[in-house]
């Protein structure tokens, strides 16, 4: 499991428009680049995704932007990294699991298995509300 450049911009990108965006505001892609100092063209292709997740939506034109589709309370960071393209599955092993004949056995598999169950799920339990609200982000 590797996080990307791209995920760790698209989740610093949705906080980001959390705070700036409150009472459900549009926010340019200029000023969340400013604001987190991103390019605005790696911004774009980000919010692209997840504008085809119905993570965001937009208006285009003078006074346009984005904001949330739904409440930052049941949006989750692994609804974020997911729509960037984060691929969250820990590298179990080189052989390929398809032809590998010690699957069902394999110990050190289920241990990494369990452990991408763990990240995930608790990537999907926290909130962009929590993450901003809690004291141990900040």
């Amino acid at each position: 499991m590797r996080i990307t450049l791209k995920g760790r911009y698209a989740l610093r990108a949705a906080l980001a428009l959390a705070e700036m965006g409150e009472d459900g505001n549009m926010v340019s892609i200029s000023s969340l680049s400013e604001a987190e100092d991103i390019s605005s063209i790696f911004l774009e292709q980000i919010f692209f995704k997840l504008k085809k997740a119905k993570i965001v939506k937009s208006v285009r034109g003078p006074g346009g932007g984005f904001s949330f589709n739904r409440p930052l309370d049941s949006l989750t960071v692994k609804e974020i990294l997911d729509a960037a393209g984060e691929e969250l599955t820990m590298k179990l092993c080189n052989k390929d699991q398809k032809k590998c004949d010690r699957m069902s056995d394999c110990i050190s598999h289920k241990v990494f298995a369990s452990v991408t169950d763990k990240v995930n799920d608790y990537l999907d339990s926290l909130t962009l509300q929590k993450v901003l609200e809690s004291k141990e982000f900040k």
